[in-house]
């Protein structure tokens, strides 16, 4: 009997393991996490993943340079506690300390090693949060800041409606795998770009180690994501992994003026996302350029004006004196080597327009093509506001060209 019970617990555990496991830190030296990159960073040409989706995304254009199955739905894993940790950065002080709950000491998979009764701060769970992905310190934050995980994934939700995203959903706060837990690789990339424009997250996602204290006793955590600190301008995110969403990376890299967030997702090991992270990587580094497109801009839009400024016509306008200037002057963009010739400029506007005309209105716009397609769009704008004619004005105007009307009247000359 005893010999049956010891069998079932072996069972039990196992299956835990296997149904929960999520970014458990392998035992891999620095030296072989290198060895795949190096090898890995040997591509030139577009490269071929085993990963089932993935994007690289310019943070500034949001432009994407690499896709595939971008935007289909999928499981995310612990890529998750991106938008856990921004839940929590916006709602609560850092400062505050949060008492460990049994649901979140008894979490399962990835775990920071909390128990329940324990006390440690917000600050501290969410560096365990996101260097050691530990879903016992995502329960904890949840619970305190949401009241409870519904109440939590509520507010995750709220975050999605607010970045315009379709095809994401939240249902817990460290993704361990449920049906309605899902998004896509490019709707992740939008999360981790949104994340890294706060600063306490960039800060603590670009830490290889740190240490943090529970009850006040000093634990030191290391980072699970094994491109930090190993492959050129890496400065973030998060990894990710569960049987359902296989293994997860996203990654922030900036070299010089470009700077990307890579995602990839479903990789069948540990290995392979590293190798497909870095392959997606160093293709983009090594075959795109950032280029600053403000002067062609401002040079096209002021031909423009110079030629069509006074063929605006404002019907029963008190003048005709619009100051028309671009919302937007300041724009670069993400290209491929030697394509400059493939950036086209197309200005539209209306030239007939009606009284009042207020400041700010919108009278056109200057359109930026990229090999045919549409990257930007910039407004054409009124800076100075143009009244309607009152009965006064007409009378001056009668007043003003009275001479001219008596010469069509009677063809005086």
């Amino acid at each position: 009997m005893k010999r049956i019970i010891s069998i079932l617990i072996i069972l039990i555990v196992s299956f835990n393991i296997v149904s929960f496991a999520d970014d458990k830190i392998e035992e891999e030296s620095s030296k072989e996490v290198k060895e795949v990159i190096q090898i890995a960073a040997e591509v030139s040409k577009k490269p071929s993943i085993n990963s089932r989706q993935a994007v690289v995304m310019d943070r500034n254009s949001k432009s994407i340079l690499y896709g595939k199955n971008e935007n289909v739905k999928t499981k995310m894993a612990s890529t998750t506690k991106i938008m856990t940790a921004m839940v929590v950065l916006q709602n609560t002080n850092l400062e505050n300390t949060v008492e460990v709950s049994k649901k979140a000491a008894l979490t399962g998979g990835s775990r920071l090693g909390l128990k329940e009764g324990d006390k440690i701060t917000v600050r501290d769970l969410l560096y365990g949060l996101l260097l050691r992905s530990g879903n016992d310190a995502a329960v904890a934050l949840a619970e305190y800041v949401g009241g409870s995980i519904e109440g939590f994934a509520k507010l995750m939700n709220e975050n999605t409606i607010g970045l315009g995203l379709k095809n994401t959903h939240f249902v817990t706060p460290h993704g361990l795998d449920q049906e309605e837990h899902y998004t896509t690789a490019y709707e992740l990339a939008i999360i981790a770009d949104y994340a890294l424009k706060n600063k306490t997250f960039a800060q603590i996602v670009n830490n290889k180690n740190c240490t943090i204290h529970i009850n006040n006793y000093a634990k030191n955590l290391n980072n699970t994501n094994e491109l930090l600190g190993n492959l050129n301008g890496v400065y973030g995110v998060k990894t990710g992994f569960t049987n359902g969403a296989g293994r997860c990376l996203v990654t922030s890299i900036k070299r010089e003026n470009l700077d990307v967030i890579c995602v990839v997702l479903g990789a069948d090991t540990k290995k392979d996302r590293t190798k497909d992270s870095v392959k997606l990587i160093e293709y983009v580094f090594g075959n795109y350029k950032t280029i600053n497109l403000t002067k062609d801009i401002e040079e096209d839009f002021e031909k423009w004006n110079q030629i069509n400024k006074n063929r605006i016509y404002i019907e029963k306008g008190k003048n005709n004196n619009l100051n028309l200037a671009l919302e937007k002057k300041e724009y670069t963009y993400p290209i491929e080597n030697n394509t400059e010739d493939k950036i086209k400029m197309e200005i539209q506007a209306n030239l007939n327009l009606k009284a009042p005309v207020k400041k700010g209105t919108k009278i056109g716009e200057l359109t930026i093509y990229y090999k045919g397609e549409m990257i930007n769009k910039i407004n054409i704008v009124n800076l100075n506001e143009v009244n309607k004619k009152r009965i006064e004005n007409y009378i001056l105007d009668f007043a003003s060209n009275y001479d001219n009307y008596l010469e069509k009247i009677f063809e005086i000359k």
